[in-house]
């Protein structure tokens, strides 16, 4: 048995989203995007399916040619090979879930941009 918690031992970067893996299964890795007001994550790709989770405040979710608002509690999932990008409107906590194929790393390299 593994346990996270997204709310737990949080921290906001000042420059970039904060991001952190929480749990890897033999299927998938859970992972916590936190974005201070203003944050983004540039437009992007993933070679797989995803699924994202509002837990904490307010997204803006662009995916091809649509911005979507996203909220506490929204989710949204994606294949693989969708552009989209995120901005935060408020303080904002994302649950990210991979595919355990995917790499934590291209997260993390997405946040640097």
């Amino acid at each position: 048995m593994k346990t996270a918690s997204l709310a737990n031992d949080l921290i906001y970067n000042e420059d970039k989203p904060a991001i952190k893996v929480l749990l890897e299964t033999d299927s998938g890795k859970e992972i916590r995007i936190a974005l201070k007001q203003g944050q983004s994550m540039k437009r992007h790709q993933t070679p797989f399916p995803i699924v994202v989770e509002i837990f904490e405040g307010k997204i803006k979710f662009g995916v091809e040619d649509e911005v979507l608002s996203l909220e506490k509690g929204d989710l949204i999932a994606l294949e693989g090979s969708v552009p989209h990008d995120l901005l935060a409107e408020e303080n904002s906590i994302v649950r990210l879930s991979l595919n355990k194929l995917d790499s934590a790393q291209r997260v993390e390299n997405v946040a640097k941009q």
